[in-house]
């Protein structure tokens, strides 16, 4: 079963071709991604309409793309799955609309695919993946989730963020200390020059007795230094910006040890964007390592939103006869798409 995934849900354009046979892991044959980050940098943060434009030009030449490096003809391809949410509406509709109009083209199913769950399965793809169950943090974007995973839609609500999500964290801040779009990325280089203990920032609901997040705390103590410090901010962002990922990082491993101790697993999957993050990589690994828990990630280069994922998703929910593909080709999608909905 060869799978062509589109990704479209946000400032990325992803498509990948992922073969499938019999029950073992699917292999990612090829994959191409396009990244609006330079378009948005001069507004300071993503622009809907102009995300979605985007995605109308990148998307068949990447589809191209993918299929010469796979060296596979689009007669070949079995299924067709793209994002169906969540995610910004007119992206998403981009994605959804082209790889329907290539299914009813073809005479090919096609599957609309959870972006959550896209990533969390990508670490499916890595040259060290996990087996079933595990515990999931899935740190991506606007969600932070701790999540029990038994299968293939098979998903338990550990715990969630309240408020701002991890990812959310990071970007607020990286603006707070003026460090431009994308956020994150700038404030985790520049912390790797800065003192982590410089700052006292809270570590908001470590001790709650839960598994839920809560990083908007965290945010306003950021704003508070960056008022206080005044002129002499320049001379200590690094310091600030490090305070700040270690203040995010801490939480999120201390709370996915809880996390593990509650399950009983020896096992867990960090994916995501925030999962690129080298301090956390660092914490978890050496926390998990004494308790000797295996940690799973996706490549680096799968972290961020991609289309790998949607492929691989797509067929793992196939093999599980967790979904079935359809040859409807009217369609909708669901911005606002909680993944616990999902089920086998």
């Amino acid at each position: 079963m060869l799978v062509l995934g589109i990704e479209s849900s946000c400032d990325e354009t992803g498509v990948a071709l992922v073969q499938a046979d019999g029950p073992g892991v699917p292999r990612l044959l090829a994959h191409a991604l396009h990244s609006q980050i330079e378009m948005h940098q001069a507004y300071g943060g993503v622009v809907p309409e102009l995300a979605s434009r985007d995605h109308i030009r990148r998307v068949l030449p990447l589809a191209q793309e993918v299929l010469a490096q796979a060296q596979r003809g689009l007669p070949e391809v079995d299924v067709v799955a793209y994002t169906r949410g969540p995610g910004l509406a007119g992206a998403l509709l981009v994605g959804a609309g082209v790889a329907c109009a290539l299914g009813a083209a073809l005479g090919r199913p096609v599957l609309g695919v959870h972006h959550l769950e896209g990533h969390l399965l990508s670490p499916f793809l890595s040259a060290d993946p996990p087996e079933f169950p595990f515990v999931a943090l899935l740190v991506s974007g606007g969600h932070t989730q701790l999540m029990q995973v038994d299968g293939v839609g098979r998903y338990t609500m550990l715990g969630e963020t309240i408020d701002d999500a991890a990812g959310e964290a990071f970007d607020k801040s990286a603006k707070l200390m003026g460090l431009g779009y994308p956020g994150g990325p700038a404030l985790s280089r520049l912390a790797q020059q800065g003192d982590p203990a410089a700052f006292r920032l809270p570590r908001p609901l470590l001790h709650s007795g839960d598994l839920d997040f809560s990083f908007a705390g965290l945010k306003t103590a950021v704003l508070t230094q960056v008022r206080k410090l005044g002129d002499a901010l320049e001379a200590r962002k690094a310091d600030l910006a490090a305070s700040t990922e270690a203040a995010i990082v801490e939480v999120l491993v201390r709370k996915s040890l809880a996390a593990l101790d509650r399950s009983g697993s020896q096992r867990i999957v960090v994916a995501g964007g925030v999962g690129a993050n080298r301090r956390l990589r660092e914490q978890l690994d050496a926390a998990c390592a004494r308790r000797g828990v295996r940690v799973h990630y996706p490549e680096l280069a799968l972290c961020t939103d991609n289309g790998a994922m949607i492929a691989l998703a797509a067929a793992m929910r196939l093999q599980a006869g967790a979904q079935e593909a359809t040859t409807s080709y009217a369609f909708d999608v669901k911005p606002r798409w909680p993944l616990q909905a999902l089920v086998a």
